[in-house]
């Protein structure tokens, strides 16, 4: 059995595409800040039939997102799906004219450094495996800047810049990255942006292995 290992798991994405990728046969490895909530989620998933376990990390320390990631692979097995999704902090997003260099740390932690030091970590087990794939979930800062979010639109857009780039360098390996950019946020009252919906979206990204950037929707 491989794993899917969703980073910033919560009651609503996450716990869909853990339904989503458990009903295939994967194993789930649920994995946020809080070992309680996560614990709470992996226990309804075991009674649906479904193999998961909950782990506590914050992205922004490196050495237990690793710590985590490691624990997944040794009590559920190897990653084959590797889901970066955390919800960023309501402080990385400022106005822009009062947005400090220091402002900026906390959300390029959070949305870069996070993810290279999750992808560095699972991508030898991906490589021994032969195959794999990273998916990344994003809002439409991600793609285009927004003023009053100036935090999350300067660190997303490097995230997605690592996350194209990787896409490009690990193709020829076989090896698939995938963006899912949700414009107007989860829920909001459109079916399509209902977490289902869009647990089906990122099960499509990894089985159909299309192009790198998909949009739930066009954007406003």
């Amino acid at each position: 059995m491989t794993t899917i290992a969703i980073i910033g798991a919560g009651e609503g994405l996450g716990s869909a595409v853990a339904r989503r990728f458990g009903r295939e046969g994967l194993a789930v490895a649920l994995i946020s800040r809080n070992q309680d909530n996560v614990d709470r989620i992996a226990a309804r998933l075991v009674d649906e039939g479904i193999t998961a376990r909950g782990f506590a990390a914050d992205v922004r320390d490196a050495k237990s997102l690793t710590a985590a990631l490691g624990s997944a692979v040794e009590h559920l097995g190897p990653i084959e799906v590797l889901q970066y999704s955390p919800v960023p902090a309501k402080e990385f997003m400022k106005p822009v004219l009062e947005t400090s260099a220091e402002d900026l740390a906390g959300p390029v932690e959070f949305s870069i450094y996070g993810p290279v030091t999750a992808v560095t970590h699972v991508l030898p087990g991906m490589r021994t495996l032969g195959r794999g794939t990273v998916l990344f979930v994003n809002g439409s800062s991600a793609v285009r800047p927004g003023a009053s979010v100036a935090g999350t639109s300067i660190a997303f857009a490097g995230e997605s810049a690592y996350a194209q780039l990787l896409h490009d360098a690990l193709a020829p390996e076989g090896l698939h990255v995938g963006q899912l950019i949700i414009p107007r946020g989860i829920g909001a009252g459109e079916p399509s942006h209902e977490p289902d919906a869009l647990a089906q979206s990122l099960w499509e990204i990894h089985t159909e292995r299309r192009e790198f950037r998909i949009f739930v929707a066009p954007l406003d």
